[in-house]
């Protein structure tokens, strides 16, 4: 069968067994604070799990993109490297809200797998949750392993620990013990010599796991303790990538059809030859998985960039374009080029890649050009370092300075120096690192006195969206100190008409009149610990005394007009560019604006006429 027969055959079975059918959720997630990535099928159904949502279908399944590079759950390292991990992979599963729970689920597991893949039964091996003896004290799972004894023989059902068949999605949220299923698919001659069950779980290129049956029944408290769950809930998920392996009958993921077309397309853009040698079959296989993380990443919103979901897929597509660069002999960019045959042959399931693929390809190919010259630059001065390096450890400040100055990324270098028989000095880098933000941090440290309290109790209150001008009394001050800006007063009023700094808006300036005719100027207002904090030069000569605040009113329309002006901006970058546009970070002044926002190239000229014109027109 066909990649595209086997994930149809899947989803047809459930919903045969009055399964939903439901398309992936994204790969990238923006609204859970304990996820970056879908890294499983159940990510989208958490709420149903934890009882937040209401179930409208109590049986669903779907083939869900997935990707696994931080975290708990981290493959990246391991890719490339065997011929059965990935960064992104698909997760083919099904689920039950409180509906089935063990019995149906490997039931319907054994028959989708013997009866319709028709996988022999003789080289299928399963496990079940032996049991914990920490803190959490959970017994053996003895309905799945009863279950299981009525359907293949005892000697093939392996009791495994907490680390293989207890799933827990991160370090909170729901869990519960699991069934894993593994495929024996080596020679009749090397099955005669070893027992399969010796090797399930060990990393055998060609004794793997393919179908996770989980049962969640506990919660994960953030404090780390277990709580049931008010339902039983089945969430299963098998590597399609491993499926297609085993039907397919070859002894790798990158000899399906999945990949195939991806690595026709490397050999034929890098003139190399796949299967020949063993750097080179590294490369093309890193690539080849990469390039689907990244193209889906781009495709669900993520573009590179230096913080956060964006780090990590920038540090994906450079760790293949260095592959490529170092091992294929790739020094102009290439990895554009197989956007088109990764379209080609996973539209039908996953239609935004087609959808997207501009967006991709431009992405992908700016951020080529930009990291070639980093690379270049910087392997030459790690040839430097390497050279110079006595014994099998590299400086970390050496380390350091090649990130620090030229933005070589850290990970890079020890993954090279790996490559080369030596080490790098971690702890020497972390305390180049430590240094330099202990320099920054003292440039800008800030020495401040004790409040002087002159009222008591007293609630302060905002009255600037009415008034550029209010009667208050000075409530406490203190005088601060800094090797930026020199000595200053910060002053608290029960009252002000001054708008503290916020939302990239600065602060309101203006000055207070005191009694006896002196001028106090206000140079800035700023907000900490709920307080609107007011910036002098000095005090006024009799605190207690009421006195007059006045906003700067032109500095204030003006920066609220421009403040309106970022929004109108904004939409205007995303008609012009695009909907990937995101908002990063803004400055809003009285004479100008900053708007900070994702893009992956320059703008042309004509793209910021129009974008000119477009705000314009709505001013």
């Amino acid at each position: 069968m066909t990649s595209k027969e086997i994930r149809s055959k899947f989803l047809d079975f459930f919903k045969e067994k009055s399964h939903k059918i439901v398309p992936s959720a994204p790969m990238v997630i923006k609204d859970d604070p304990t996820l970056m990535f879908t890294n499983a099928g159940m990510n989208q159904f958490k709420e149903f799990f934890l009882g937040n949502s209401v179930i409208k279908n109590p049986r669903i399944a779907d083939t869900q993109k997935c990707l696994r590079v931080s975290g708990k759950h981290n493959d990246l390292e391991e890719v490339g490297k065997d011929t059965y991990h990935h960064t992104m992979f698909e997760m083919l599963g099904n689920w039950s809200f409180g509906d089935y729970f063990k019995e149906e689920a490997i039931n319907w597991a054994w028959e989708f797998l013997t009866e319709v893949c028709k996988i022999d039964k003789n080289s299928i091996y399963v496990s079940v949750f032996e049991g914990s003896l920490d803190s959490d004290k959970l017994e053996m799972d003895m309905e799945a392993f009863n279950l299981w004894k009525s359907i293949v023989p005892e000697d093939r059902i392996i009791r495994g620990d907490k680390k293989d068949n207890f799933w827990e999605m991160g370090e909170q949220g729901p869990c519960g013990p699991s069934s894993e299923i593994h495929v024996d698919i080596r020679s009749k001659e090397e099955k005669e010599k070893i027992d399969g069950a010796s090797l399930v779980n060990k990393d055998h290129p060609e004794v793997v796991e393919i179908w996770n049956l989980v049962f969640i029944q506990y919660n994960r408290k953030a404090n780390g303790t277990l709580e049931p769950l008010p339902e039983k809930h089945v969430d299963t998920g098998m590597g399609f990538e491993r499926l297609c392996m085993v039907l397919q009958g070859v002894q790798s993921n990158y000899d399906t059809d999945i990949f195939t077309p991806l690595i026709r397309e490397i050999e034929t853009i890098t003139n190399t030859t796949y299967g020949k040698n063993e750097e080179t079959d590294i490369a093309i296989r890193v690539i080849a998985d990469h390039i689907r993380a990244v193209a889906f990443s781009i495709a669900d919103g993520q573009l590179p960039s230096n913080t956060g979901a964006g780090y990590v897929i920038r540090r994906i597509l450079r760790r293949a374009i260095r592959y490529g660069f170092t091992f294929l002999d790739t020094k102009n960019p290439f990895m554009f080029r197989l956007v088109n045959a990764l379209v080609a042959s996973m539209v039908e399931a996953f239609p935004e890649l087609k959808e997207q693929r501009n967006l991709i390809e431009n992405v992908i190919r700016e951020e080529e050009h930009s990291f070639l010259r980093t690379l270049e630059q910087g392997l030459l001065l790690l040839d430097g370092i390497i050279d110079s390096t006595t014994g099998d450890t590299v400086n970390g400040k050496k380390a350091f300075e090649l990130y620090d100055t030229y933005g070589f990324p850290i990970d890079l270098t020890a993954l090279i120096l790996s490559e080369k028989g030596l080490k790098l000095d971690e702890s020497g880098f972390e305390l180049a690192m430590k240094e330099q933000k202990d320099r920054s941090k003292a440039a800008s440290e800030v020495s401040k006195d004790d409040w002087t309290v002159l009222m008591e109790d007293a609630v302060q209150e905002f009255v600037g969206y009415d008034f550029l001008k209010a009667q208050v009394k000075l409530v406490k001050y203190r005088k601060v100190v800094s090797k930026k800006e020199g000595s200053l007063f910060q002053l608290v009023f029960n009252l002000t008409p001054f708008y503290p700094e916020g939302g990239g808006q600065v602060g309101d300036k203006g000055y207070l009149e005191v009694p006896n005719g002196d001028v106090v100027y206000i140079l800035d207002t700023k907000k900490e610990n709920n307080e609107i904090i007011h910036f002098s030069k000095n005090l006024p000569k009799h605190p207690n005394e009421v006195l007059t605040a006045v906003v700067d009113k032109k500095q204030r329309e003006r920066t609220a007009r421009n403040h309106t002006a970022t929004h109108l901006l904004h939409q205007a970058l995303r008609e012009v560019l695009g909907n990937h546009v995101e908002q990063k970070g803004s400055a809003v002044h009285s004479k100008y604006l900053r708007f900070d926002f994702s893009h992956f190239a320059k703008m042309t000229i004509e793209q910021l006429r129009d974008v000119e014109n477009f705000v314009n027109m709505r001013i």
